[in-house]
């Protein structure tokens, strides 16, 4: 069950909002550009404006959206404008309404779960949470604060269990600097390991959510593949 030595880790850059961004992730070596379609979110675009950047995406990177506690019918609609798109449910979604909302698996999707900071997260039960999504394609791994989506905060991930039979997208405060440690920490833990990255490619500053900066977009990759190539030498 544990991730072959020479897999390699996936990439999502999330909370894509111009088209010199989504460039930016694609000439890096991206594998899904991530779009928040939460009307809340400072990093929010609605569906026209993702299918209109996805538009850019040459094939085989997948475009993702992220919807919390959203109708059914939208997130079906929201996922036939964008071709090719999968769901990222991050709310208090039901394994029946992710069902429900992916179209009866007309569409893949991938389910969040909210990992307690501190000592707290050693008594989430991911494996007992993956079994009970486990018509998601991936759990994703994301720090419980207020609100949703992690703000940036990085759960403890050592604390996770040493064996989960799911593939999972690592989330949650990554920034260049600790992807490679949350790599080697998890790769081994579960069927395959992708990480997710929003507000550590950013550019620094105030008012900057949803700004992403290429220079950290390209470092983040090469953390990455630095990680990767570790596990082969």
């Amino acid at each position: 069950m544990s991730a072959p030595a020479l897999s390699r880790t996936r990439i999502k850059i999330c909370g894509l909002t111009r088209e010199a961004d989504v460039d930016a992730a694609i000439e890096a070596g991206s594998d899904a550009i991530g779009f928040v379609l939460y009307p809340k979110s400072p990093r929010a675009v609605t569906a026209e404006r993702a299918a209109e950047l996805a538009s850019r995406l040459p094939p085989f990177i997948t475009p993702v959206l992220l919807f919390v506690n959203e109708d059914a019918p939208k997130v079906i609609a929201s996922l036939a404008q964008v071709k090719g798109s999968i769901a990222q449910f991050h709310g208090e979604e039901t394994p029946q309404q992710c069902e429900e909302a992916a179209g009866g698996g007309r569409f893949r999707y991938m389910r969040a779960a909210r990992i307690p900071l501190g000592d707290a997260g050693a008594g989430f039960d991911l494996v007992k949470y993956a079994s009970d999504y486990s018509h998601a394609q991936a759990i994703l791994l994301d720090a419980h604060v207020e609100g949703y989506g992690g703000g940036g905060k990085a759960f403890d991930w050592s604390l996770l269990p040493p064996a989960v039979d799911a593939h999972l997208v690592l989330s949650g405060g990554l920034t260049p600097a600790n992807v490679g440690d949350g790599i080697r920490i998890l790769r081994t833990r579960c069927k395959t390991l992708s990480v997710d990255v929003s507000s550590g490619v950013e550019i620094d500053g105030p008012g900057n959510k949803g700004l992403k900066d290429a220079g950290k977009i390209r470092q983040f990759v090469a953390a990455v593949r630095a990680a990767d190539a570790s596990f082969s030498s």
